[in-house]
C-alpha cells in the first residue's frame, strides 16, 4: 500500500510591528498585573480583548478591570504544535468564561491534563513570558 501523494509547502514566518497606542492600558494594565477591557458608554457592550471601537459604531470607551475567577467551557491539548510553539511542550488552551460574562481564550496552566473538566474554576492571570512578551493565562484558583 503506498503512502497518499503529498506536496511540501514551503516555511513561512510572518512578524508585523502592531500599533497599540489606541490598547495602551491594556498592556500597562498586563505590566501591573490586572486584565482590563473595554466598555462601550454609548450601549454599554463589554470587549475582550479590548477594543478602539464598538460594533455599535462608537469609540466612546471606558476601562474596566476585569476579575480573574472563571469558568471553564471548553478546552484543547496541543500536542502537535505550529512551528512558532516548537519550543514549547504539549499544552493546553481553554475558553474561560469571567463573572462579567465576557470570554477568554488562553493557555491553562498549573493543572494535569487529567484534572481538566468542562465548569471547573480557573483564574485569570497576567504574566511576563522569559522572553518579556506581555499576555495572560489560565492557572489553578488559590
Amino acid at each position: 500500500m503506498s503512502a497518499m501523494p503529498t506536496i511540501r509547502s514551503r516555511e513561512m514566518r510572518v512578524a508585523h510591528d502592531i500599533p497599540i497606542s489606541k490598547t495602551l492600558p491594556f498592556w500597562e494594565g498586563l505590566k501591573q498585573g490586572k486584565i482590563l477591557a473595554t466598555k462601550c458608554k454609548k450601549c454599554g457592550k463589554l470587549h475582550f480583548p479590548p477594543v478602539a471601537d464598538c460594533s455599535c459604531l462608537s469609540s466612546d470607551m471606558e476601562w474596566i478591570e476585569l476579575s480573574n475567577e472563571a469558568t471553564i467551557e471548553t478546552f484543547t491539548h496541543v500536542v502537535v504544535r505550529p512551528a512558532t510553539f516548537q519550543h514549547e511542550k504539549p499544552y493546553t488552551v481553554a475558553i474561560g468564561r469571567l463573572k462579567e460574562g465576557v470570554r477568554v481564550l488562553a493557555w491553562l496552566t498549573n493543572f494535569k491534563p487529567s484534572e481538566i473538566k468542562v465548569g471547573m474554576k480557573a483564574k485569570l492571570v497576567a504574566k511576563q513570558t522569559p522572553q518579556g512578551q506581555l499576555t495572560y493565562e489560565f492557572t489553578r484558583p488559590e
